[in-house]
């Protein structure tokens, strides 16, 4: 399946590329209404047509590619940083630490996590700034995902806490947090490193949950979520079948996603 791992990150370069031109390749912006052309159909000008409120559809959906392809890995990094604090933290110290940290992880696991993300965002005020509502969406992910990671994280640090080389580091005399910065925290890149890649596809799946309930980035920022939002409407399908681009897209970068890690190696 070498060749399947080649072609999903040549197609997610690809498209990063494209989402990094957007403000060049796209043919107008994302909230500019062409007020004559309410959904229209797919043209020169416009290449998948006009929403109903005349927006060009292509451009909103680089736009919105850029930021549910961009912000996840934003928070995959704060979770990830967040699971290396905490959990290897606990795996360090152990005792009542450790035992504390775990039952909180169990807590946050035993919680359907959809669930208590939509809950926490609906919480919050909704009548936000699209940046705002961005740095919210993308930090609740952040903060509400670390838990997995956290406790995988703690084994791994208990483990390398009891090797020989951290004791030989205790008897020269390191102890504290040089201890954890110099040797336990570089031995944990591996499985942080596979914590963060495997989260992007999740966050970016948590994003679009949130952006078809309306609770995830505000209008007229355009998500992921915001696009499939749009396929609410049945009746319109087969009479506009170029509505599914989103979707098609959404799905394929998601499985090349999951093709790019399928045979990830762990860097040593």
């Amino acid at each position: 399946m070498k060749w399947a791992r080649i072609v999903a990150v040549a197609f997610l370069v690809v498209i990063g590329a494209m989402c990094l031109l957007a403000d060049f390749i796209a043919p107008a912006s994302y909230a500019h209404q062409f007020r004559d052309l309410p959904d229209a159909a797919p043209s020169r000008q416009h290449l998948l047509g006009t929403d109903d409120l005349g927006r060009d559809r292509f451009s909103r959906l680089l736009f919105g590619t850029r930021v549910s392809l961009f912000l996840a890995p934003a928070a995959a990094l704060l979770s990830s940083l967040l699971a290396a604090v905490i959990g290897g933290t606990a795996g360090f110290l152990g005792g009542w630490w450790e035992r504390c940290v775990m039952a909180a992880t169990d807590l946050f696991l035993s919680l359907p996590w959809l669930f208590l993300l939509i809950t926490v965002r609906a919480l919050l005020p909704l009548n936000v700034s699209p940046l705002a509502s961005v740095l919210i969406t993308f930090a609740l992910l952040g903060c509400l995902g670390w838990a997995a990671a956290a406790r995988m994280t703690c084994s791994d640090a208990r483990t390398i806490c009891r090797s020989d080389f951290i004791l030989q580091a205790r008897s020269t005399g390191s102890w504290g947090l040089r201890l954890i910065a110099r040797h336990v925290m570089p031995n944990l890149k591996p499985v942080l490193y596979a914590q963060f890649w495997i989260s992007i596809p999740v966050f970016i799946l948590a994003e679009a949950n949130l952006g078809i309930l309306g609770l995830g980035v505000a209008e007229p920022l355009p998500s992921w979520g915001s696009l499939l939002r749009e396929l609410e409407s049945f009746s319109t399908f087969s009479a506009q079948p170029w509505q599914f681009v989103p979707l098609i897209l959404f799905i394929v970068v998601v499985s090349c996603f999951h093709l790019a890690l399928q045979k990830q190696e762990l860097p040593v």
